[in-house]
């Protein structure tokens, strides 16, 4: 089993060049991030990965406001199914051309009842089925699986349902380290084909330093969660699996008051925690395609 690790574009640079050559520079296999509106940016970031050899992974996010300046990825309450479904459509649309290995996805309401989500999760394993384009639905706040309950009835429900897996959020959610709903993770790891390995805690979905002691039991606990899948994906056969150390800098790094400034260094840690996974994986399973 093969791990590629690929980093967030929001991690860095807003200069394609800069954001690329960093990737590179720092021995990551590829970007996630989302596919560019614009035809000739698409071209850009389509050249830039073939000459580099790099994956990609398309990330669509629906039923919000690109046009927010702050806040733009947070579900409107405006936007109907129909809105998350052509927005994640857009981006399956896209993804093929842009040689994406697949669709990983922030949907959905948080808001919306059981109905409307069994309604929109059908619709979009069926958009899947069309195109041909693998989706993985993340486990996100304000989205449809927000929380451990919601997310293990809907994948009961769906049994093709593939999951992208960032439990960072889950422990704001709930106000604890999610131990305490270990079936629910053994079900997801049944899903999971990626992993956003940032570590969260009670009270924020990102430490500020997951090397600093206090933090201890924290990353511990979330390096026991990525275990449980990487060891189901071992059993499925998987040849391939991806990790994304997604840790970020708007609102997740903590800042001190009145100046903003960040109290940690968000690439600093980004690199450190995907050398620290790659040789936790390397020592679990052969790396040999």
């Amino acid at each position: 089993m093969k791990l590629l690790i690929l980093r967030s574009v929001w991690s860095g640079s807003h200069h394609l060049n800069e954001l690329i050559e960093q990737t590179v520079a720092d021995g990551f296999n590829g970007i996630e991030g989302p596919i560019p509106k614009d035809e000739l940016q698409q071209r850009e970031l389509r050249q830039h990965l073939s000459d580099r050899h790099l994956a990609f992974i398309a990330e669509a996010t629906t039923g919000t406001d690109s046009d927010s300046a702050t806040d733009w990825w947070i579900p409107r309450s405006d936007r109907t199914l129909t809105d998350h479904l052509n927005d994640l459509k857009w981006t399956v649309d896209r993804a093929e051309v842009m040689g994406a290995l697949f669709v990983s996805t922030m949907c959905g309401y948080d808001a919306w009842s059981w109905q409307q989500n069994v309604d929109f999760f059908g619709q979009a394993l069926e958009l899947e089925r069309a195109s041909g384009i693998t989706i993985s639905f993340e486990t996100h706040r304000s989205r449809s699986l927000f929380n451990p309950w919601i997310t293990r009835d809907l994948l009961a429900q769906f049994l093709e349902m593939k999951l992208t897996c960032d439990f960072s959020h889950w422990c704001v959610v709930c106000e604890r380290l999610v131990d305490s709903e270990w079936a629910i993770l053994e079900q997801c790891a049944q899903r999971a084909i990626h992993i956003h390995c940032r570590v969260g805690y009670a009270q924020h979905a990102q430490v500020t330093d997951p090397r600093a002691p206090e933090y201890a039991t924290v990353l511990a606990a979330h390096e026991s969660w990525w275990d449980l899948i990487w060891q189901a994906q071992s059993q499925r056969g998987m040849l391939q699996v991806t990790m994304n150390p997604e840790f970020l800098w708007d609102g997740y790094m903590q800042t001190l008051p009145f100046t903003k400034m960040p109290i940690g260094d968000v690439w600093d840690t980004t690199c450190w925690i995907a050398e620290r996974q790659r040789q936790r994986f390397g020592k679990r399973f052969s790396e040999t395609p």
